[in-house]
């Protein structure tokens, strides 16, 4: 897991990043917690480039706790000086703890006053992490915390919000699911249902969903496959044509699949 980068544009820019699991205790809530860490020299700052998971995050950091909203396009972060953050990619289920309405906080990050959670990761953090240079132990420590205050909320997920799960699992796994209908097969329920419960517990639509998990993948494989045709990679991801591909890395990542290929300094051979 800690070597994945999908959804992460230029992962050489990132600071030392690393992904970890959600325990089974808290795994109805949490897909994975992620934690970044940043030194940055005096007067220079690093942007951090992601087309994100289409989901919310609740994230920990040196003087807040946030929840990030799920987002609608490519969006970026600048860092500078020094710093950390804990976050939690939610399930779905997990995000009505938050917000019953999480399609008003599209794009948006608001604070929550989480004083328990925020002094808990703080101290994993900041405690010293017995020789082990990389900050393994305090990693693991934070985590750990995430999780005990999670489990602490004593939340049982409904089966309502246990179908939202399933419906993000089946469109994030399954390339050949293309449209709303496909999602809806396969979880034996009406496209209706999807749109009420997406609506409830993500903020956007099943369709917005599935054209985030093509984007991500067709943003992976163009960079991660210098030489690969960009017309056969179009195809391979459910796109009609190069065309289509081209105008959905236009409209929300803001260049074109050949542009983001030549800004790594690879072009196919």
């Amino acid at each position: 897991m800690e070597g994945s980068f999908k959804g992460i544009l230029y992962p050489a820019r990132l600071p030392t990043f690393h992904r970890f699991p959600a325990p089974a205790s808290v795994a109805d809530l949490v897909q994975w917690f992620w934690i970044p860490e940043w030194n940055i020299e005096p007067g220079r700052s690093s942007r951090q480039h992601v087309i994100a998971y289409p989901t919310s995050n609740l994230v920990v950091q040196g003087n807040a706790v946030e929840f990030s909203g799920p987002t609608t396009r490519a969006a970026y972060r600048d860092l500078t000086g020094q710093g950390w953050a804990v976050g939690a990619l939610l399930r779905p289920a997990a995000v009505p703890l938050f917000t019953d309405n999480p399609g008003a906080l599209r794009d948006q990050e608001v604070a929550l006053a989480l004083a328990d959670l925020h002094g808990a990761v703080s101290a994993a953090m900041a405690a010293s992490a017995g020789g082990n240079h990389d900050g393994g132990a305090r990693r693991e420590g934070a985590v750990e915390a995430f999780v005990a205050w999670l489990v602490s909320l004593d939340c049982e997920a409904s089966e309502e919000a246990l179908l939202a799960n399933r419906m993000m699992d089946v469109i994030a796994s399954e390339p050949d699911v293309l449209l709303i209908e496909d999602v809806a097969s396969r979880l034996a329920v009406s496209p209706r249902t999807l749109q009420r419960i997406a609506g409830k517990y993500v903020g956007l639509s099943p369709s917005a969903l599935i054209r985030r998990r093509r984007l991500q993948d067709a943003a992976e494989r163009t960079r991660s496959d210098p030489t690969a045709d960009l017309a056969a990679i179009a195809v391979e991801l459910g796109y009609a044509d190069h065309a289509h591909l081209t105008n959905d890395f236009r409209k929300y990542l803001g260049f074109t699949p050949s542009g983001y290929r030549k800004s790594f300094g690879t072009t196919p051979g």
